[in-house]
């Protein structure tokens, strides 16, 4: 089409046309012709209170939906600010793309101390991103747009940034094209998948071991893991994958000494979408003795740390069907006996401490009144990372949490996004009071949308996990107990409801009219609380 735009309209515009709906960002000096385009479109902005807060809106957007997230910021320190976020979606394969302004063209790399500046800016985000493109001329602001959303639909899904210097973002554009069609996922070689299924055929104790990268695929997961009556792990980002109560299933317990066992007695693994990764297992090295077969769609994951016997370069989903078309309804040798999953996964249950039990109360009481198709955005907290493993999912694309960065503010932003790609699924925001003071501020961007989301805030007046850490290796407990607010006090200020609840009972009423609510529901319970001994 043609146009009459500044840069900054045509970058909307374009956003617009590749069927970007929300866009979450803080206007600044810097980023007012974007603004001018968003003003122009059909396109929702969410107005932040820190650029943190958009990046993870923009991630909970993306993991919720299944489409690309997007924040727009101001350059230096909003990038830098946002950076974090960038770097989580990074970590766990998310699309988030981040659109930025940076300082004139004729001012880059010069360091003469113009207004937000960082002498370059690309190199400081360049390690957190797929891909980052840095415009020289109107020209390039459709082929980078178009190499960022191919990069979403076709490769593994990371974060790519686009920056526009201040005097292009005000200057002309140029003819705006149609997207044509993203690149397809790459497909798998017809021999690598016979050799897979010949694998599979005769394995006697078949295990899959299930990532992230198969949250669109559950459908497959399950044809070729019922097929060939395989043993099924899932990592924590594909909880739900194949649901916790599936008789195959033993869930995201990866950490614990039974599964890893299991895995170690396999035959034949089937990896399809993981990194294999120390975040799902706390160990530097798995264990697997049995002939490896790995489906991803990432060369340098595939070429990393676990050599497969049967490496498959492709998308996951066409990868097990297709395997499972040539198996041609025939399963393995044999398989893990039935019996001894149930022992597992109830040995898995039995395993926990005085603590867990208590997280285990609250997480049983959202359980019960949380929707299979609600979703939680959970923090780095210890009562997240007990119901990694613990809380039972059914569906995917319902259990968010900051694996591989580790980012502590995670939870309450990313619910917030979480909750706008699907306003009609309940939300839970699940975290510590020290993560939740990390972006508390976006407790006002959630009262002003008015979003019923059920914050539940595990208070310990600590950081639990850290101060347990210094006391086994012997280290003084230093600044992991600092004063907390009175947080009931704090949720009234921004506006929000309020509930500490005094029983479980009471516990499954404040979330039940959390989700029902007119805005956020700031629900807190204090680890010592009596009812959780």
């Amino acid at each position: 089409m043609t146009t009459n735009m500044t840069c900054g309209q045509a970058a909307i515009a374009l956003l617009e046309q590749y069927g970007v709906d929300t866009v979450f960002g803080i206007p600044g000096v810097h980023t007012l012709d974007f603004y001018r385009g968003l003003a122009d479109s059909s396109i929702r902005h969410v107005g932040v209170r820190h650029e943190q807060g958009a990046g993870f809106m923009a991630d909970g957007y993306a993991r919720a939906s299944g489409r690309p997230g997007v924040c727009c910021v101001i350059t230096g320190p909003g990038v830098t600010n946002a950076a974090t976020p960038i770097g989580q979606a990074f970590s766990d394969s998310v699309p988030v793309l981040m659109l930025s302004s940076v300082n004139g063209r004729d001012d880059l790399g010069r360091g003469r101390g113009r207004l937000h500046e960082i002498t370059d800016q690309q190199a400081t985000i360049a390690p957190l991103v797929s891909a980052s493109h840095s415009l020289r001329a109107a020209s390039e602001l459709p082929l980078a747009m178009a190499d960022a959303f191919d990069r979403f639909a076709s490769q593994r899904p990371r974060p790519v940034h686009i920056e526009v210097p201040l005097d292009l973002l005000a200057a002309p554009a140029v003819r705006i094209e149609t997207p044509g069609p993203a690149r397809a996922k790459p497909a798998p070689s017809p021999d690598a998948v016979r050799a897979a299924a010949k694998l599979l055929r005769e394995a006697k104790r078949p295990v899959m071991l299930v990532g992230g990268g198969t949250v669109d695929c559950a459908a497959s997961v399950r044809r070729l893991a019922e097929l060939t009556r395989s043993a099924v792990i899932v990592t924590v980002a594909a909880k739900g994958v194949l649901p916790d109560d599936h008789p195959l299933c033993v869930g995201a317990t990866l950490l614990t000494d039974g599964t890893q066992a299991l895995l170690a007695s396999a035959d034949v693994v089937l990896a399809v979408g993981t990194e294999l990764a120390e975040t799902d297992s706390w160990v530097d090295r798995l264990e697997i003795k049995g002939k490896l077969i790995r489906i991803d769609i990432d060369a340098r994951t595939m070429a990393r740390d676990y050599p497969a016997a049967v490496p498959i370069l492709a998308d996951a989903g066409p990868s097990l069907d297709a395997i499972a078309a040539e198996l041609g309804g025939k399963g393995s040798a044999g398989h893990v006996p039935a019996e001894e999953l149930a022992r597992l996964r109830k040995e898995n249950h039995a395993g926990l401490g005085k603590l867990q039990l208590k997280h285990g109360k609250v997480l049983d009481a959202i359980r019960a009144v949380l929707p299979e198709d609600g979703m939680i955005a959970s923090d780095m907290t210890q009562i997240a990372y007990t119901a990694n493993h613990y809380f039972p999912m059914t569906q995917p694309r319902c259990w968010f949490h900051p694996v591989g960065f580790g980012t502590l503010g995670y939870a309450l932003p990313a619910a917030i996004g979480a909750k706008l790609a699907r306003p009609e699924s309940a939300c839970v925001a699940m975290a510590g009071d020290a993560g939740f003071l990390f972006t508390v501020q976006e407790l006002a961007t959630a009262v002003e949308l008015k979003l019923p989301i059920a914050i539940l805030l595990w208070n310990n007046d600590a950081l639990g996990q850290i101060a347990g850490d210094m006391v086994h290796r012997g280290i003084p407990e230093i600044a992991v107990k600092p004063r907390n607010p009175d947080f009931q006090m704090l949720g009234k200020a921004f506006g929000a409801h309020v509930a500490k609840p005094g029983s479980a009972a009471q516990l499954k009423k404040a979330l039940t009219d959390a989700f029902a609510a007119d805005g956020p529901t700031l629900i807190e319970v204090h680890q010592s609380s009596s009812w959780l001994d």
